[in-house]
């Protein structure tokens, strides 16, 4: 899709900021328990579109809005039923000042045990925190993690917080102008990472093509990561009090004609069912892996979020944002 200025997206955005809006795709339910999860009239709603690539979805409770990236245009996007869609904060991921193409922008954003905003800076090759309060955001920007080894990372792409504080992070090479031909490229893998509250940074594993999303199971004793690139596949790792790897299987692989996508952005709800983005649109796994059902978007589908009671799902597909309303 081709680029166009933020003021003329705005601009488009408004047709559907007033609380009616489109729906597309379908829910597809292939066990009883999704039932439970989406009412049986759910449908999905379009709340905007007009991006580029659409990232990293955040619910802030303080405000009741959504924030989301749009990694080309490296900015982030605030969307509350009131309003529509604002722009929030530009740059998001790349603070450089030589110009420079592909995904530079944020991704993956969630807040820190503290509640700042941390992002998944593609550009600057790094997670980092924002200075200001989320109230009042500006591009001033504090690095979390930067190197592993005194060589920078790919570009940090899904992360989240354990209890302890505790940072995991996904570093596939998709932020890099050239990916994993990138002549800036200094890592020689593309890792899932954990940085500790004093900033000491450990790989968790290497052996994943393309680390993409990441969650915790509700004890945390399991962590999933999708691998977004061949074999395309969902991972299970156990882990042990410290974080630490006891042991890792694929916990599902998708078939070669499932749909659009791969796998992506992921979150798990408080039963432990994993709400994974991935081909088709979003996917819905219990614990045991078992596919409760599917939300067809019918768009490359690259991540999700649930807002604080989990009555709603906020889905980034493409150059869309759209909502599904739960249970």
């Amino acid at each position: 899709m081709p680029f166009l200025p933020i003021f003329i997206l705005l601009l488009s955005f408004k047709a559907m900021s007033q609380g009616t809006y489109p729906t597309t795709g379908s829910i597809e339910r292939l066990d009883p328990k999704m039932n439970s999860l989406i009412t049986p009239n759910a449908v999905i709603e379009v709340l905007s579109n007009g991006f580029i690539w659409t990232e990293g979805p955040l619910y802030i409770e303080d405000g009741d809005y959504w924030l989301f990236s749009d990694i080309p245009q490296n900015s982030i996007f605030k969307w509350n039923e009131k309003e529509g869609v604002r722009l929030y904060l530009k740059p998001s991921g790349y603070t450089g000042t030589v110009p420079r193409g592909g995904e530079p922008g944020s991704n993956a954003l969630i807040l820190d045990p503290k509640g700042q905003l941390v992002m998944c800076q593609h550009g600057d090759r790094r997670m980092a925190r924002m200075s200001a309060p989320l109230k009042e955001p500006s591009a001033v920007f504090e690095s979390i993690a930067g190197q592993y080894l005194g060589k920078k990372f790919n570009s940090p792409n899904d992360a989240v917080y354990d209890s302890k504080g505790n940072l995991f992070f996904t570093d596939p090479p998709y932020g890099l102008v050239g990916n994993s031909d990138d002549p800036t490229k200094e890592l020689p893998f593309q890792g899932v990472f954990r940085c500790s509250p004093q900033g000491d940074i450990k790989v968790i594993t290497d052996k994943l093509a393309r680390p993409n999303g990441i969650a915790f199971s509700p004890d945390e004793k399991i962590m999933y990561v999708s691998n977004s690139e061949f074999p395309a596949s969902w991972h299970a790792f156990s882990l042990d009090e410290m974080g630490n790897v006891l042991n890792e299987r694929i916990f599902f692989v998708p078939g070669d004609n499932e749909g659009k996508g791969a796998p992506d952005g992921l979150k798990v709800d408080p039963q432990g069912n994993v709400w994974a983005t991935g081909p088709g649109g979003l996917w819905v796994f219990s614990p045991e892996a078992k596919v409760l059902g599917r939300i067809l978007t019918g768009e490359a589908t690259s991540n999700c979020a649930f807002n604080k009671d989990y009555s709603v799902l906020f889905l980034t597909c493409d150059d869309y944002i759209m909502r599904v309303k739960l249970k």
